[in-house]
């Protein structure tokens, strides 16, 4: 596990690289949608996208340490004397056809309470289980960077720095979050993208800051920040269950295309839904 993940690439002036964003899929919950899941993996891959999954690809709540098990919330393949086994096991069968292009998956708050309470990491089992097999896949942490290197023939280059957290606290249901994207400003520097997950929540904005550029010149940066949805399903009809108990509303499914724009010697970066 690295703080800092470098990819470099080269690149000539009106290229475009995309990357996939997502997190908190609960792959392995009843609720996950797993037919969205799959058409967008399969749409990445068919794209040649690199992706990224900043946490709690896991959900892992139905073992014995949990109070919030439930019967109805285990697959039958995960309904075993061995139950952190068959996840790791079936995850890297499912994950397989797409572990070429998934770049890194990092921690969520489901896989830190597993290692805490199990003593075993789900996350670093399956990242090995999926390089075993040949793929290149990288274990970020809960929070790290991700930086791309781009280079020209010319000797130019730049660079395209983003700061990943799985996130903290509750969101809110009035303010989904953004708070702490404002408190985020106020703690990290030098990032031009902000990504977190988490309250299954799904946004994007810019934050624009005064800063100094090589030349000593002021100038103004925009810094995106990427909110990332989830895959997990929990409201139904409304009728039952802890998502409906504790008053939560109906959560965004899905993931984010980053796009970064390559000009001549800046990156504009920009963000939608997949």
């Amino acid at each position: 596990m690295k703080a800092v993940q470098t990819y470099s690439l080269d690149y000539k002036a009106g290229d475009k690289y995309q990357a996939i964003l997502m997190s908190d899929l609960h792959w392995d919950n009843p609720k996950c949608d797993r037919e969205l899941l799959r058409r967008d993996l399969d749409r990445a891959c068919e794209a040649g996208l690199d992706i990224f999954i900043f946490g709690d690809l896991f959900c892992a709540m139905q073992g014995r340490y949990d109070g919030r098990r439930m019967k109805a919330d285990v697959r039958p393949e995960h309904n075993t004397n061995t139950y952190l086994d068959a996840l790791v096991d079936t995850a890297v069968d499912w994950f397989t056809p797409y572990a070429q292009n998934i770049k890194l998956i990092g921690y969520g708050n489901h896989e830190t309470a597993i290692l805490k309470n199990c003593e075993t990491d789900l996350l670093a089992r399956l990242v090995h289980g999926l390089n075993v097999r040949g793929a290149t896949v990288e274990l970020g942490g809960y929070g790290g960077w991700i930086v791309w290197s781009f280079k020209m023939d010319s000797g130019n280059g730049m660079s395209f720095r983003a700061k990943y957290f799985h996130g903290a606290g509750g969101g809110g249901p009035v303010t989904k979050g953004v708070i702490q994207n404002q408190r985020a400003m106020a703690s990290i520097q030098g990032a031009d993208l902000y990504v977190s997950g988490h309250v299954h929540e799904s946004y994007t904005m810019y934050h624009v800051v005064e800063t100094l550029n090589n030349k000593h010149n002021p100038e103004l940066k925009e810094v995106l920040h990427v909110r990332t949805p989830t895959y997990k399903e929990e409201y139904g009809d409304g009728t039952k269950g802890w998502h409906i108990m504790r008053g939560a509303p109906p959560k965004p499914l899905g993931c984010y295309l980053l796009e970064l724009n390559l000009l001549s010697r800046k990156v504009k970066a920009t963000a939608r839904p997949w």
